[in-house]
């Protein structure tokens, strides 16, 4: 729904509040002046319910910061329609987050709806970079890669409801790569999963390979389904120095490796890429599990690996 729309539904609902219509005896003129609407207007679904949402609309967001007011004015009706539930009692500062976040990367309502029920504004206290960047890359670089990439992202748009291995979660990114690049942010795009390096008789695999535009270099995201390991540093070490020697255009920048796991604890992030010459980052990536469901679903899937590999073995 456009801003207009928006705010002619604004117009009505502060309509509705100041000739003080509440349910029960506004309900006739209520039903009356929505018939009269939808004669005049027959697209803007203007049926009596929907007015009073507007008249909700209205009363929640009077008086409200600027900032604010902005924010949902460019929302869809139905984004704001959901963030106005009773049940989820979002606070102003919840809303500006949420509505940004819808701008920003592109979320449906469905979308919306799982970032919420994850609490994902509970995770925006600041935090401590999980990355090199500042060692290995020139300041105005380091400081725009930190802007780039985050400490976490949500997958929840993938549906995962069962144990997954790495490469399901890489095949349904790549299947669903115009919502995972609306996560990773603008700038972004998609080379290829599973991207073969050769190199002195060998073969390596990046799973997955972006160029970002406005840093001017590759970017290589590995996936991992568990907790962050240190060899995973070097792995990714290994992949830039292949990436920079065989496919780093003239005039790029460094190639830049984000591992993506389900779970990092800072000071093994921080003491495994303390000596790393290549600029990389860890991340942790939530998906529409809650967390201790998540973590059950991790577990689960190094279980079956290892039952597996040993039943090979």
């Amino acid at each position: 729904m456009s801003c207009i729309a928006n705010t002619a539904y604004w117009e009505i609902g502060k309509l509705l509040y100041e000739k003080k219509q509440d349910s029960g005896y506004g309900n006739r003129i209520v039903e009356l002046l929505s018939a009269d609407l939808k004669q005049r207007y027959p697209s803007m679904g203007l049926s009596p319910r929907q007015l009073w949402n507007m008249k909700k609309f209205y009363v929640r967001y009077m008086g409200r910061d600027e900032k604010l007011l902005q924010a949902v004015a460019v929302l869809s009706w139905s984004h704001n329609l959901l963030m106005l539930s009773k049940k989820l009692n979002l606070t102003d500062e919840q809303v500006l987050y949420y509505a940004n976040e819808v701008v920003i990367k592109g979320w449906d309502r469905d979308l919306l709806t799982n970032a919420i029920k994850l609490k994902m504004h509970e995770n925006q206290t600041p935090a401590l970079p999980d990355n090199n960047f500042s060692a290995t890359l020139p300041v105005p670089q380091a400081n725009y890669a930190n802007e780039v990439f985050r400490n976490n992202y949500n997958l929840g748009f993938l549906g995962v409801t069962k144990p997954i291995a790495e490469l399901e979660l890489e095949r349904r990114l790549v299947e669903k790569v115009k919502l995972f690049l609306l996560e990773l942010g603008k700038g972004f795009t998609f080379i290829g999963n599973q991207h073969v390096l050769e190199y002195n008789g060998k073969e390596s695999k990046v799973d997955m390979l972006f160029f970002h535009r406005g840093l001017r270099c590759l970017v290589a995201i590995d996936l991992k389904i568990g907790a962050f390991k240190p060899e995973y540093a070097g792995k990714m070490n290994y992949y830039l120095s292949l990436l920079d020697k065989i496919e780093r255009g003239e005039g790029e920048n460094r190639s830049i490796g984000i591992i993506l796991c389900a779970e990092k604890d800072h000071v093994d992030v921080e003491l495994a890429l303390e000596d790393m010459g290549k600029p990389i980052g860890v991340a942790e990536y939530q998906l529409i599990l809650p967390k201790q469901e998540l973590e059950k679903v991790v577990k689960d899937e190094i279980a079956i690996y290892e039952r597996d590999r040993q039943q090979t073995n």
